[in-house]
């Protein structure tokens, strides 16, 4: 009796054991199950990962390019807006540079016949008169003071007598011949010329000497032939 109990509980034991083994496979199994969809979900995971950070990266990419050229372009704009102000720049200051050698000319021009005006009084006076010669003084300095103010804001006057003639600041208004004068020379001055600072305001109006006359040159030559003769003798 004794050891049908027995072999009845080792039986249901044994039953037991089976159906926690069952059990256990089950569930190892199903874990197994578990595992590989979460290894496939987790390599489609990592596959659309992959793919979203290639089309982000392409996308940064365009973004980059895209500042990168605008970069550029602006600082193309600013490196043209420096330079277009430095060329702004340097034309104003040769603008003030220019009033400021050059503003005064309409001023001396109308003050030109003046001093001519004066000059000539001076030519057509006679100082040697008593009466005359306090008024011909007082123009004289006149003359002499406003020449000196003039001076100071860069006028010259122009009187190349004898000099040679200079097309830049001398107009002919004749020639003639002269035994003293050198050919191409000033002659005469009939008018002084100004400049204000180098430019030419007014230029001298003169005569041109076109050299000794062919007579003269003729005679001269003959003299000097006739003299070399009688020194040889």
């Amino acid at each position: 009796m004794q050891t049908e109990e027995t072999q009845m509980q080792e039986a249901m034991k044994k039953a037991q054991e089976q159906a926690q083994s069952v059990e256990t496979e089950e569930t190892s199994a199903h874990e197994h199950e578990v595992a590989q969809d979460n290894a496939q979900t987790e390599t489609e995971t990592k596959e659309f990962d992959a793919n979203a950070l290639i089309e982000e990266n392409e996308a940064l990419k365009a973004k980059l390019a895209d500042l990168e050229a605008s970069s550029k372009s602006k600082i193309d704009s600013l490196v043209r807006a420096v330079a277009e102000t430095e060329n702004q720049k340097k034309r104003i200051e040769a603008d003030v540079e220019r009033e400021r050698k050059y503003g005064n000319e309409k001023i001396l021009k109308a003050l030109i016949p003046v001093v001519d005006s004066l000059e000539l009084a001076l030519i057509h006076s006679n100082a040697e008169d008593p009466a005359v010669k306090p008024v011909y003084e007082g123009v004289q300095n006149t003359v002499t003071l406003l020449l000196k103010e003039l001076g100071n804001f860069g006028v010259k006057a122009v009187d190349p007598l004898n000099q040679e003639f200079d097309p830049n600041l001398h107009q002919a208004i004749s020639m003639a011949p002269s035994a003293e004068v050198p050919a191409n020379h000033v002659l005469n001055v009939m008018q002084k010329g100004y400049t204000l600072n180098e430019r030419v305001v007014r230029p001298a109006m003169v005569i041109v000497s076109t050299g000794a006359p062919a007579g003269a040159a003729a005679a001269s030559s003959g003299e000097e032939k006739k003299n070399s003769i009688n020194i040889e003798a």
